[in-house]
């Protein structure tokens, strides 16, 4: 089968009359995969909401879920348009639709960072709301305006360095949380991810061909019901939960928010100060991600795709729902186990009627979140893969060199959550007076690097880990290839970007005057200035003496 890209010039088939297959055998094993990766992001968005913002199920079930609901639908719908017309213009019929959906670092920032302390600072939830709001629609032009930028970025950038940054993400976000899920209920995460495995990589076909993850999901379900009769309660399922979620049933339509927008614009100066660094994450995300679909064969227009996020985002925004469209991690996953242009608006669908009928709830009492978690660990497998796989060997070294300020957040956020959790407890039990937590989480941070753990050294190279990955990685690259005048313009951008704290930082601005991390960012600048050196100085005898090192960078 051809494994052309469509790109002008590539192909002299004749594809006129050519009508791509809406759907596949494949695309039931894609649907139940990716459909069980949203529902898991949908269900921890609704327990997001209902646990930790406290908001009323009237909110959730009747404005927020059903506006979260149109958004996907139109960004799933839009994708698998796409990828008919890609295949259309191929005359292919392996075209994978990219995958999308709520984008899940967003979830957790837009809940902890803005609306929860929004919410606890004013006793309102709709309060809240309407922040979360705001954030979403500045984020959503953000992207807009991107698409048209991000062109010349994945032009310039070295794939090492763009599909490495996305393997960092994939390791630790992506994959880590699925593990430790699965060992911490092994008799049902283990055996559901052995079924994943022996399938999508052993080519193991089960009964009739039932897709692999319905297998699993289906499998979980009964080792978990089962462990009921014995009194071991493997998954937290009940019948006294199921019977409780059906209390949300019903039927809710998206309904226009405008007020709630608008009204959250009081909250603006602290909005901004995370929608405009995040909104930058979200543009640098999705450009990666359509390099990894381009790297598995599907090559889809960067600004095209980037710019239907920012609209699909804003109009979620303005009927009510907080969290931004992102493309997602894992478009050769989808593709290896088959999908193609079906799933992505089967998953459409789903949605809508998972969110329009208030079934989320039910769902979340009836499937042991575990028996989902190894379909999530799958696709972080494949894509920290595909970044050693789809480049040149000599670039190994550069992508690992991506994948560190990844790991540097990751254990911050490990750090940061248990210490808030030990603080809150503390203060349960009445160990520690309120006033004092702050002091004492101070002195704990403090005390760290006597036990060996550099908290700082995590804070400072982990900050913008997506865009520090990107920049860390092209030096490499460039590095590796002996082009150090590329090198030194990609160390004196990650200088500017380190100076207005877009990476290595907490925040965005000028700090004192000197930047938000100055030294990270004058030795970025030392490190472009020496570069720029060697390009000048002395290279040409080099070249000179060894000829095979003077070849062109590897694309």
């Amino acid at each position: 089968m051809s494994t052309l890209t469509g790109t002008a010039g590539k192909s002299e088939i004749d594809t006129s009359g050519f009508k791509p297959a809406l759907w596949t055998s494949g695309d039931w094993n894609a649907f139940f995969g990716f459909g069980t990766n949203i529902l898991v992001n949908m269900l921890v968005l609704t327990g997001l909401l209902r646990f930790v913002l406290k908001m009323p199920d009237s909110l959730v079930f009747g404005r927020i879920l059903p506006a979260l609901g149109l958004m996907m639908c139109l960004s799933t719908f839009y994708y698998a348009y796409l990828a008919y017309r890609l295949a259309q213009k191929t005359g292919r019929n392996d075209v994978c639709a990219l995958p999308s959906g709520v984008s899940v670092p967003h979830m957790f920032i837009v809940t902890f960072v803005i609306m929860l302390p929004i919410t606890l600072k004013t006793g309102d939830p709709l309060k809240g709301w309407s922040a979360g709001l705001v954030w979403v629609f500045f984020q959503s032009f953000i992207l807009m305006i991107g698409g048209f930028i991000a062109p010349f970025i994945r032009k310039i950038t070295p794939r090492a360095a763009l599909l490495g940054t996305l393997a960092g993400v994939s390791v630790t976000f992506i994959s880590m949380r699925p593990a430790l899920e699965m060992y911490m209920t092994p008799q049902i995460g283990l055996v559901c991810f052995a079924i994943i495995l022996v399938s999508w990589f052993g080519g193991v076909k089960y009964w009739r061909g039932i897709p692999a993850g319905l297998v699993a999901i289906a499998v979980g379900m009964v080792i978990a019901w089962g462990s009921n009769l014995f009194g071991l309660g493997l998954g937290g399922l009940s019948i006294a939960g199921v019977g409780a979620a059906f209390a949300n049933f019903g039927f809710s339509v998206p309904i226009p928010a405008l007020g709630y927008v608008f009204s959250g614009f009081e909250f603006l100066g602290i909005i901004l100060v995370t929608a405009i660094p995040f909104g930058i994450y979200d543009l640098v995300e999705a450009m990666d991600n359509v390099e990894s679909a381009e790297a598995a064969g599907d090559e889809y227009p960067t600004t095209r795709v980037l710019t239907a996020d920012g609209v699909v985002s804003l109009i979620g925004c303005l009927m009510g729902n907080p969290f931004i469209n992102a493309v997602y991690i894992g478009h050769p996953g989808w593709k290896a186990m088959g999908g193609r242009i079906g799933y992505s608006a089967a998953t459409g669908i789903m949605v809508v009627v998972l969110s329009w009928f208030g079934i989320i709830s039910v769902l979340l009492a009836l499937v042991p979140v575990v028996a989902i978690s190894p379909i999530l660990l799958y696709i972080g497998m494949l894509i920290g893969a595909q970044a050693f796989q789809t480049t040149p060997v000599k670039h190994a070294p550069a992508i690992v060199l991506a994948l560190t300020p990844h790991l540097a957040a990751w254990a911050k956020l490990q750090i940061d959550t248990m210490l808030g959790s030990t603080m809150n407890a503390a203060a349960t039990v009445g160990g520690m007076a309120a006033d004092k937590a702050d002091a004492v989480k101070a002195a704990a941070i403090a005390a760290l690097p006597q036990q060996g753990v550099f908290y700082h050294g995590l804070e400072v190279m982990g900050g913008g880990s997506i865009l520090g990955g990107l920049v860390l990685g092209a030096i490499g690259v460039f590095i590796i290839e002996r082009d150090f005048e590329k090198a030194s313009a990609f160390a004196l951008v990650g200088a500017v970007l380190t100076y207005f704290g877009f990476m290595h930082g907490e925040a965005v601005g000028i700090g004192g005057g000197l930047g938000v991390t100055p030294a990270v960012a004058l030795a970025y600048a030392a490190m472009a200035a020496g570069l720029f050196a060697a390009s000048k100085l002395g290279t040409s005898e080099h070249y000179a003496a060894h000829p095979e090192m003077s070849a062109a960078p590897a694309e």
